[in-house]
């Protein structure tokens, strides 16, 4: 795991552009706190921040292959390189025993296409000295990060943003265009950042920088053809085939990436997707497995009797941390600097201490991510399906003058606690897909987006701002069926900011996180699978249930989803709502012209008082405002103001 950064052009660089580059690189030192290294010539400037994990005394970057006229910086861990060496170096001379040096094999063995051939996690830039051409590749999934721009006939790349903002080329101006769908959604779903001027390569793609010209092309996505027989069966012998081809290749994808040459452990949070990756790998060590959980001093928050519960069945080190909310709001101003954009959801925080505290014993670690979005894990899958259905026949049957009525008048006369869910349903959300899929599980939906933004603002809350680029992927899905289309659309949008999640938060601290999960060929296995093996009533995942079986206590695999709640509507109505009242409503956000002051005290009070949960409207609000004064305003990370009680004391 590592950072990297460079500058290419296309003709020769500027004057100064290599120490531009060796500033991008020094940005980036939390992601490779090992080495440093560079390569500059006439037209390139690369840098590398290492955090060795292979190949520990000769994988240094930028590496170059026998000519020195092809050039790598790399980020990731190609699980398949001793295979793909032993194919190339009958022809091709090594002089490391790293996965870098493979790409670069592989790269002048099959051009482009080599990166069909790789497996793993990976963003990497190759420099092609002969062919004056700089190839950029980002992994499958979206497992690993990589950000663009341009300037003049420049290209400037890196592992995060603000290295890119570093090289003083490219201004942190805002692309308030986006906000809409950053408040909606809580990312941005297609190659736009919200800095004006900066892209995101996005997964499974590559870019080619040639003559000053920009082009990006596609080299994989998951199927988009209905799946055909595989797995039809749901009991008796193709049943129990399919369940063991399903266990075989997440056992491969585990033992895969627990390649190291240091130290290694597992997030557990007591579910059943970490617990799942615990149990496989504690089987593959001759030693205690060593796995690392956090929870909430809040014990209404607190899941840790489960990962102890899991840690203890399978005979592992168990090592906890337990936060409150003073270490929550220390910590969020430095990790909005590390997103490079407003965090999206409160569990990145959480994350983070976990992350630091794993780093004390090991270097990497793997975790459960990805596989509520590929085998249909969160309860808003059956009941938005349900929702979706009813409502379609309800459209139907029902005039548009008494559906009017009923939306209108009785969903909200009715008791608060059945008012809540029927707000939410077919009775009160139009049959539209971006009513029923996006705006449904907004965390700032539209009409509260048209309350809350002042004039300005508000009139970019468009449906097609918000929800037009996940409703252009749901769209490409239309030949699969509706749950099968809803995955597809959540692991190319949503799974993509979880990844980044995953990636910045373990990386600032210098920590390598691996998602067995999301191994593409075990990924392209779960897609042939019909709906059924992961949705069966409201039994979700079911092919992993079957196939952890033995593996877990029973009452892991059945207990429900908890997910990672985090307690911030309790911490918002006691001493920390007003330090974010502070930071909402002072003079600086006040003449930022973004929001309507009135709206968002009416708000605030509201939820102070009990009447509505406002914490994930506050939450975005927040990290807008922070994203804003940390990189647009040029202050660097903020410090929040103390809580009223702190003050108090």
């Amino acid at each position: 795991m590592c950072g990297i950064a460079g500058i290419v052009g296309a003709r020769r660089l500027a004057p100064g552009d290599a120490d531009r580059a060796r500033r991008m690189t020094g940005v980036l030192e939390h992601r490779g706190p090992d080495e440093e290294g560079f390569h500059l010539d006439d037209q390139a400037a690369l840098g590398h921040r290492r955090l060795s994990i292979i190949d520990l005394a000769t994988g240094q970057q930028p590496l170059c292959n026998e000519a020195r006229s092809i050039w790598i910086v790399y980020n990731g861990e190609v699980y398949n390189h001793a295979d793909l060496r032993s194919e190339l170096e009958s022809r091709h001379r090594y002089r490391t025993r790293s996965d870098t040096e493979t790409i670069v094999h592989a790269y002048e063995e099959w051009g482009d296409r080599a990166v069909d051939r790789l497996r793993g996690m990976f963003a990497f830039a190759i420099w092609d000295s002969r062919r004056c051409r700089l190839l950029l590749a980002r992994d499958r999934l979206g497992i690993k990060p990589l950000y663009w721009a341009l300037h003049g006939d420049r290209l400037v790349f890196a592992s995060e943003i603000k290295a890119i903002l570093e090289s003083g080329l490219i201004p942190a101006e805002p692309n308030e265009e986006r906000i809409p769908e950053i408040l909606a959604t809580r990312y941005l779903s297609d190659s736009e950042t919200l800095f004006r001027g900066i892209h995101r390569l996005p997964p499974g793609h590559q870019l080619f920088f040639e003559n000053g010209r920009v082009r990006v092309v596609q080299y994989w996505d998951l199927p988009l053809d209905p799946p055909a027989n595989a797995g039809e069966e749901t009991s008796g012998r193709g049943a129990a085939r399919t369940v063991a081809r399903f266990r075989d290749l997440l056992e491969e994808s585990v033992r895969l990436r627990m390649m190291s040459e240091v130290p290694l452990g597992v997030f557990l949070s007591g579910g059943i997707d970490s617990s799942v990756i615990a149990a496989l790998t504690a089987r593959q060590l001759s030693r205690p497995l060593e796995t690392f959980s956090v929870a909430f001093a809040d014990r209404a928050f607190n899941e840790l009797q489960y990962s102890r519960q899991v840690a203890d069945a399978i005979g592992a080190n168990r090592h906890e941390v337990v936060i409150d909310e003073h270490d929550f709001f220390g910590a969020l101003p430095r990790l909005v600097w590390h997103e490079d954009e407003p965090i999206a959801h409160p569990s990145s925080v959480p994350l983070y201490f976990v992350s630091r505290l794993a780093r004390e014993h090991v270097t990497v670690v793997l975790t459960g991510e990805g596989s509520d979005e590929l085998l249909a894990g969160y309860g808003k899958y059956p009941r938005a399906l349900w929702n979706w259905r009813l409502g379609g026949a309800y459209t139907r049957v029902v005039p548009p003058a008494i559906r009017a009525v009923v939306a209108g008048r009785i969903v909200p006369g009715l008791p608060a606690s059945a008012a809540r869910y029927a707000k939410r349903s077919f009775l009160a959300v139009p049959h539209t897909p971006e009513a029923a899929f996006f705006d449904n599980f907004a965390a700032l939906p539209l009409a509260a987006q048209r309350r809350l933004l002042s004039p300005r603002m508000s009139a970019l809350a468009t449906p097609e701002a918000a929800y037009g680029p996940s409703l252009r992927v749901f769209e490409a899905a239309r030949r699969l069926p509706l749950l099968q289309r809803v995955l597809y659309t959540d692991i190319k949008t949503y799974l993509v900011e979880l990844l980044m999640k995953q990636d910045q938060m373990s990386m600032a601290t210098s920590i390598e996180s691996r998602v067995p999960f999301l191994d593409h060929v075990l990924v392209e296995f779960a897609a042939s699978l019909p709906a059924r093996w992961k949705l069966s009533g409201l039994t979700t995942k079911r092919i992993l249930r079957e196939a952890a079986r033995g593996l877990l206590p029973r009452e892991i695999l059945e207990r429900p989803k908890m997910g990672f709640p985090v307690p911030l509507g309790r911490w918002l109505r006691g001493g920390w709502g007003e330090a974010v009242r502070e930071v909402l409503l002072d003079r600086r956000s006040r003449e930022r012209g973004l929001t309507a002051p009135a709206e968002i005290e009416s708000l605030l009070a509201a939820h102070r008082a009990g009447r509505t949960d406002a914490a994930d409207a506050v939450w975005s609000l927040l990290n807008l405002e922070l994203w804003y004064r940390t990189f647009v305003d040029g202050d660097g990370v903020q410090v929040l103001p103390a809580p009223v009680r702190a003050v108090a004391a």
